[in-house]
C-alpha cells in the first residue's frame, strides 16, 4: 500500500533531520520502501511517498523520527488506480 507522508519539521528546522539522515540513513525497517520525496523551498516540510504492506512497520519508521518531525499519513493510490476505480 502506498502512503503519502507529509512531514512538518519541528520548529520548521530541517537541519536536525538531515544531520540524522546523514549519520543513520532513512532508518526504515525491512518491509518499508521509499518511493520518492519532495521538500518545500523553505525546507520546513517534506512530502514523501512510502510503500508498505504492514502499517505497523510504517509506524515503526515514523517513531524513529517523531522527536524531530510531526507527521500526517494518508493512504493513497496511483492516478491510474483512481481513474480505474472512478470509471470502472
Amino acid at each position: 500500500m502506498l502512503y503519502m507522508i507529509i512531514e512538518h519539521y519541528k520548529n520548521g528546522d530541517a537541519k536536525p533531520v538531515y544531520a540524522r539522515f546523514k549519520e543513520k540513513g532513512r532508518l526504515m525497517p525491512d518491509g518499508v520502501r521509499y518511493v520518492n520525496s519532495w521538500v518545500t523551498r523553505d525546507l520546513a516540510h517534506c512530502y514523501q511517498v512510502m510503500d508498505c504492506d504492514e502499517r505497523r512497520l510504517l509506524d515503526e519508521w515514523l517513531a524513529a523520527w517523531a522527536d524531530l518531525v510531526d507527521f500526517e499519513v494518508h493512504p493513497v493510490v496511483t492516478s491510474a488506480e483512481a481513474a480505474a476505480a472512478a470509471t470502472g
